[in-house]
């Protein structure tokens, strides 16, 4: 099996599937209680979950900003999601998946394996001329038992560790990793010493979808990412690192994530920082 097939699914596969009778939980990741969300297009049956509140725990301090959910509230939730045992979920947002792959990791971490995210997200399904709706799905409530700690996971001394000795990449945009100075009492700018740049969204086309399997390959066997050596990310608050784990798992790389990422390292004043465009 090509691993990209369970990381991710097209539109025109999901449709398809979905004609067909296929099961399927779909979790669209935005705020529900946006005003602008309201009667927007949706996928049909697709619920709202929103990652501050849903996919995240309350933050602050060395803790970061976001995060993973307690088990007990993210169980809680998969049950109001509809989520069941043996039913794919299929996660997808109108940012690329760059929100969405959040989900996508903490699912998987919470024990699901058959998660997908929709390639190139909700505008992916439009391109595809698929049908919408304007009202969220009302599932029935699920039975799916989930439990913590089936991804790996790296703390700020092990983010650390892997920087000196394996390969740290940063999947925020490259002004932040270079970082600079900043106004007296904020949070210094820069990157973990060591840590490579590699913006999430150089995993994407013009489109919005992910690479293709051999130059995604080409594009992190270029920076040391080919799984030879200790592989981890690292981003601003554990979003967009999650879109990097997924990319790498897709052509059958494994990487553990920092969830508390910048937001949790540079909260430590006792941390260094490094400044530029090189590792440091």
């Amino acid at each position: 099996m090509d691993p990209r097939d369970s990381v991710f699914i097209t539109a025109a596969a999901l449709g398809e599937r979905i004609a067909a009778g296929a099961p399927f939980a779909i979790l669209a990741v935005r705020n529900p209680r946006a005003p602008e969300h309201a009667g927007a297009p949706r996928i049909p049956g697709a619920v709202d979950i929103d990652l501050p509140t849903e996919l995240a725990s309350p933050g602050g301090g060395t803790r970061g900003s976001r995060p993973l959910p307690t088990i007990e509230a993210l169980q809680h939730n998969a049950i109001r999601w509809g989520l069941r045992r043996d039913v794919p979920v299929v996660l997808y947002d109108h940012d690329r998946c760059l929100t969405a792959a959040r989900g996508w990791w903490v699912l998987r971490w919470a024990g699901l394996t058959q998660v997908l995210l929709l390639d190139g997200g909700f505008p992916a399904w439009i391109a595809a001329g698929l049908p919408v709706a304007t009202l969220p799905g009302t599932p029935a409530p699920g039975d799916a038992e989930l439990s913590p700690g089936h991804m790996p996971v790296l703390d700020a001394d092990a983010a650390a560790a892997i920087a000196r000795d394996g390969v740290l990449l940063d999947t925020r945009i490259r002004g932040n990793y270079i970082g600079g100075v900043v106004a007296p009492g904020q949070a210094p700018r820069g990157h973990i010493p060591g840590s490579v740049s590699a913006p999430a969204a150089d995993a994407l086309t013009e489109a919005g979808t992910f690479l293709d399997g051999a130059t995604l390959g080409h594009l992190f066997g270029a920076l040391g990412a080919d799984g030879a050596r200790p592989l981890g990310i690292t981003c601003g608050a554990g979003i967009s690192a999650a879109h990097g784990v997924a990319a790498l798992a897709s052509i059958g790389v494994s990487a553990a994530m920092f969830p508390g990422s910048w937001s949790a390292w540079a909260a430590d004043p006792a941390r260094p920082v490094a400044v530029g465009a090189t590792p440091g």
